[in-house]
């Protein structure tokens, strides 16, 4: 899900203002400006076929939503009273500074304490289970501008902030804007009160901040990508393989620059190029469902009933293995883009948690102090979207040029709570796209 815009609507703001702060931003933290996600086309040389695919997945990155429900202690972690006070200490040194959000590091937002929590959880949202749930931030006592800079502070002991559409976010609120969730070729779905559907967004990481809770539904859904792909092996190994060819279209819903084609055809499932070889995935339903305006004009294939069903086999699978949570105010969720899909059911009432990749929402990018590792189809100049160097331990599908592309990232939670587990109940994608206008 695509974030808003920084504390309010960017438009808001004269181009001018705009260009300054990106301006004022640090350039160890975008050393060239404002950098995005991008959305770029795999090096199809180096995607590789079914038969080179593991046909299981071990590790601590495959999971069960068993494992978890019952027991809070292993993904959720309470704020401290001193490590409020720290955080609270930290964002007020720094807004008093006048460096604009974009311009946070961990040099000049020290979190002496919180640093060493937060450094373990990057590792294991990286090379771990995936998912971590902070319980206790001050949202409802904290101003917007205090709320947004503590929650980007904590996020630069995370990641690398990185933008995921054409307007330049890193941090935005989710909400309903009231666009219409049927014209999926144009509209994104974080700004509508409608489900989304299983799929990864393509930062390495993603940040869910709770600041109000929905009336009804809004809820969040996680499951780990190489327990579906374990799954879906033994269940369906037709599937899997379909998955794993580049037969996918995703929609660039006009995010392209001059020359570009409206789409990137690609996996879904790939393996990383390089690196350990893992097993990565790029995914959302409703980027793949929205390009019938391209295949009526014959310019792409339609969807055939094998992708049509391939595609419904992995949501009643994502659907049947996720860990359900309910987001309460102060929640702050923590979820790895690069081995973890996520979900959001549709909800009523006017707010939504925000995020910097949600409610607010953060996105973030892997920092890389070795050799990037791409997965499947990475770019020939490491750097794209992210800031060399860094390429996202997902930036998988294609991070080539550095060219200021992203791709929205669509997913926020809403309310998420530990526990309730979740043996999901089945929601037909097919069905409830069947009726969108895709024209």
């Amino acid at each position: 899900m695509a974030p808003g815009a920084l504390v309010e609507e960017t438009s808001s703001l004269s181009p001018h203002h705009t260009a300054s702060k990106n301006e004022a931003a640090l350039r160890d933290i975008f050393p060239d400006g404002i950098r995005t996600s991008g959305q770029h086309p795999p090096l199809y040389d180096a995607l590789k076929p079914y038969s080179e695919f593991p046909k299981e997945i071990s590790g601590p990155t495959v999971w069960r939503a068993e494992e978890y429900i019952n027991n809070p202690e292993r993904w959720v972690h309470r704020f401290t009273a001193d490590e409020i006070e720290e955080l609270g200490d930290t964002t007020d040194r720094f807004l008093a500074s006048g460096t604009p959000l974009t311009g946070i590091s961990k040099e000049n937002f020290r979190l002496p304490k919180l640093s060493k929590l937060l450094q373990a959880l990057r590792s294991d949202l990286l090379d771990g289970k995936g998912f971590i749930l902070f319980k206790g931030f001050p949202a409802g006592e904290w101003s917007p501008e205090k709320t947004a800079a503590a929650y980007m502070g904590l996020g630069t002991y995370i990641g690398y902030f990185v933008s995921q559409n054409g307007r330049g976010h890193v941090l935005g609120h989710v909400k309903d804007v009231g666009d219409d969730p049927t014209q999926i070729h144009k509209t994104r779905i974080y700004r509508t009160t409608a489900r989304q559907f299983f799929h990864a967004d393509d930062s390495d990481i993603v940040g869910l901040l709770c600041v109000h809770r929905a009336l009804e539904g809004g809820e969040s859904d996680i499951v780990s990508v190489h327990n579906v792909w374990n799954t879906l092996q033994r269940e369906h190994p037709d599937v899997a393989e379909t998955l794993t060819k580049p037969i996918w279209y995703f929609d660039r819903k006009g995010e392209v620059s001059e020359g570009q084609e409206g789409w990137i055809r690609q996996p879904v499932f790939y393996i990383e190029n390089g690196g350990k070889g893992r097993v990565y995935c790029k995914w959302d339903p409703y980027y793949v469902r929205s390009l019938t305006r391209f295949s009526d004009a014959g310019l792409i294939p339609a969807l055939s009933e094998e992708q049509l069903y391939a595609l419904q086999v992995l949501e009643d699978t994502c659907q049947r293995l996720s860990l359900h949570m309910i987001l309460e105010v102060g929640d702050i969720q923590f979820v790895s883009n690069a081995h973890l899909l996520h979900a959001r059911t549709a909800y009523k009432g006017e707010f939504l948690p925000t995020r910097i990749g949600a409610s607010p929402v953060l996105f973030l990018s892997r920092r890389l102090t070795r050799t990037t590792r791409l997965p499947c189809a990475c770019s020939k100049t490491p750097s794209a979207s992210i800031v060399a160097r860094d390429s996202g331990r997902r930036r998988r599908l294609g991070a080539s040029n550095a060219r200021q592309r992203r791709e929205e990232a669509r997913r926020n939670p809403s309310e998420q709570q530990p526990a309730t587990g979740s043996v999901g109940c089945r929601v037909s994608l097919r069905e409830e796209l069947a009726g969108h206008t895709l024209n």
